[in-house]
């Protein structure tokens, strides 16, 4: 088993892992992602999107795709984990405990101040992964996204909103 930072080659599965998370949280009609878009935002001019693969016998069955962001609390980065993900027959060999705790040591590495993410309220075995972990659930915060006809929408009424 290893964990290692994505390479071009390792797009094709990912997208693929993408797909398989986004169906095991019940949302697969909403996983648009391409492979050309994942490749640009990864390798392209300027990235994005930063990410980690495990593999078992060099084969891809997990993975983590993170950004950064930025506590002005705190003056530091930090990073957000967007998908977090070892495809179900891998489950329970420590593959998700890895690559959690690879993104840990960036953290520490850069000085980077925290590492977060979203979990489904649903999702009890994630989260009692993460609180294992020693995550803490930030209660008292909701999470707000504007997406398709309403992003658009509230960027062009301006001045109605």
């Amino acid at each position: 088993m290893t964990v290692r930072p994505i390479r071009p080659d390792d797009v094709p599965a990912v997208v693929s892992l993408v797909r398989e998370l986004a169906e095991y949280e019940k949302s697969l009609h909403e996983a648009r992602l391409t492979e050309e878009q994942l490749a640009g935002v990864l390798f392209g001019d300027s990235p994005a999107l930063f990410g980690h693969v495990a593999e078992h016998d060099g084969v891809v069955v997990g993975m983590a795709l993170w950004f950064l962001n930025f506590s002005t609390w705190r003056g530091t980065h930090g990073i957000y984990l967007e998908d977090l993900y070892v495809q179900s027959g891998h489950r329970g060999r420590g593959l998700g405990k890895e690559l959690l705790r690879t993104l840990a040591g960036v953290c520490v590495e850069r000085g980077y101040s925290r590492l977060e993410w979203s979990v489904l309220d649903w999702n009890t075995p994630s989260i009692d992964f993460y609180k294992a972990a020693g995550a803490v659930p930030m209660d008292g915060w909701t999470v707000f996204r504007l997406t398709d006809d309403a992003l658009s929408d509230f960027a062009e009424n301006r001045s109605e909103r």
